[in-house]
């Protein structure tokens, strides 16, 4: 029966789904790298907390510019996608691994930048790769691709937590994975449903826009995003100053349970694409935004709080924080022209990844003033816009179809 999957093809697909996630675990482990270094570097280079926030937006910046240049040139629907994401994690690599040479701060925003431009390579490929071997299962695949990404991102924590290693030890590493990561992308080919070939159109980014699954699925995500990566960044932070209020002096502790909160988005994501085939993709990411925004409200009002309770909202936090992101990345695929899923998607992207960094910045400033009883709160706007957005998407007749996919989308 035409697009069915033969028994061989069928296994190929989980095991091209187990080396992408392995690929992603590998190839995402630079984008936190500086951040999991952040107290050496801050003493090294002698800047301030808001300072050294800019280490971490340069890479949301990077990643917006070269996610932009992207879509405008059709790269991920022009040229073969191993190929993109091999050139994407040797730039990073080699960009990330020029931090131990760098004798400034300034220096180091430049490299960062370049490490998350050339990330843009990596990331929206390998979900357009994965997608051309899923249709009916693509919400669960992509949910465990996102899975593999948060434990890449989380990587750096771990690894800083031996205590003793030297900061570059860290940097060197992570570029490392990014080379191997790379050369086992090459080894994955597309699968038995790829998306059309598509020719250089500029006009395709501003037209992906006038989609209205597209757009309200992309405002969602920034809604979603608002929050996400602000928690990511400073949660270490957080916690560090939490165990010394409690005069707990353990220097790795921080770094371990920050690591451990990236496990718990990772297996939130994994939750999360079993949610999604249950309660649909739209419901799924209305309920984990609704539960993440109330987290980052509460998470600052049990500062003073046990440490043990503060660390398991955290993990809950943490979970539903992640849960739904792939369920964006799907609903985009399902929403955009076929020939052009790629670009559509890298915009949603760009999108999110802009608002990152408004609340990367935002959160030492809210901490500097108002304490961190009250800074995580200022992410509760994010998810509170998100399920808006995919409430009015809920509300579009055949949500999340355009009218000239329906063909193509009934098979999925």
């Amino acid at each position: 029966m035409k697009g069915q999957l033969s028994i061989e093809q069928q296994r190929a697909r989980w095991r091209t789904l187990t080396l992408l996630a392995i690929t992603l675990i590998f190839l995402m482990s630079t984008w936190f790298s500086a951040s999991a270094v952040l107290p050496q570097l801050k003493a090294l280079w002698k800047i301030s907390q808001g300072t050294s926030a800019w280490l971490t937006i340069a890479v949301q910046l990077g990643f917006v510019i070269g996610a932009v240049l992207s879509s405008l040139l059709n790269i991920s629907d022009i040229f073969p996608v191993r190929y993109v994401i091999l050139i994407g994690s040797i730039g990073a690599a080699f960009s990330n691994a020029l931090l131990s040479t760098s004798n400034g701060v300034i220096m180091g925003i430049a490299l960062r930048f370049a490490t998350g431009f050339f990330l843009a390579g990596v990331y929206p490929p390998a979900f357009k790769l994965m997608s051309t071997w899923f249709r009916k299962k693509r919400g669960l695949a992509l949910g465990l691709l996102v899975s593999a990404l948060v434990v890449g991102n989380g990587i750096p924590h771990l690894v800083n937590g031996l205590e003793g290693l030297a900061w570059k030890i860290v940097i060197f590493f992570t570029s490392a994975m990014n080379v191997i990561g790379g050369l086992i992308a090459m080894t994955i080919k597309e699968g038995p449903f790829p998306f059309p070939k598509a020719t250089f159109d500029p006009r395709q980014a501003g037209q992906a826009l006038t989609n209205r699954g597209v757009r309200y699925t992309t405002l969602g995500y920034v809604g979603y995003m608002w929050e996400l990566f602000a928690m990511f960044a400073w949660f270490s932070a957080f916690f560090s100053e939490a165990l010394t209020a409690k005069r707990i002096d353990l220097e790795s502790l921080a770094a371990f349970a920050t690591f451990g909160v990236f496990i718990a988005g990772s297996l939130g994501s994994w939750i999360g694409g079993f949610l999604s085939n249950r309660l649909g993709k739209i419901n799924t990411t209305i309920l984990m935004m609704a539960i993440s925004g109330s987290c980052s409200i509460l998470i600052g009002q049990l500062f003073d709080a046990p440490i043990s309770v503060i660390y398991f909202l955290a993990l809950i936090w943490g979970a539903s924080a992640v849960a739904d992101s792939a369920q964006y990345s799907t609903l985009v695929i399902e929403s955009a022209n076929p020939s052009y899923v790629g670009t559509a998607l890298t915009l949603q992207l760009a999108a999110g990844f802009s608002i990152t960094a408004v609340t990367i910045w935002l959160i030492p400033l809210l901490v500097e003033t108002i304490g961190w009883h009250w800074a995580f709160a200022f992410l509760a706007p994010g998810p509170t816009l998100g399920i808006l957005s995919m409430l009015k998407l809920k509300s579009l007749k055949n949500a999340p179809l355009r009218e000239d996919n329906k063909d193509h989308l009934a098979k999925i």
